[in-house]
């Protein structure tokens, strides 16, 4: 199944934090917080302005993202969460 986001949506797939410090301790699951980075997998064409025509996305298929905690929808496609966010939910792009 593949999901094309509509408009000015990105389907992202969230980048799951390390289970271990650094110095080797393994954290609980009740210590772990919610994503806020993850890997561009789909984006839409753009949000459609008033003169009919499509803004251009600044994101692409593969940037890595920071978005909010609680932005967006989660989905589940082929076993996997993800989120769908719109482009003005991404608060930046990591390089």
């Amino acid at each position: 199944m593949a999901v094309k986001p509509l408009d000015d949506r990105i389907l992202v797939k969230p980048i799951e934090k390390e289970s271990r410090t650094e110095s080797g301790l393994y954290l609980p699951e009740s210590s772990k917080e919610r994503p806020v980075q993850g890997k561009v997998v789909a984006v839409g064409p753009g949000k459609l302005l008033e003169n009919g025509k499509r803004a251009a996305p600044a994101i692409k298929k593969g940037d890595t993202v920071v978005y909010g905690k609680y932005a967006g929808s989660e989905v589940e496609i082929k076993g996997a969460e993800h989120l769908i966010l719109r482009e003005s939910e991404i608060l930046g792009i990591l390089d």
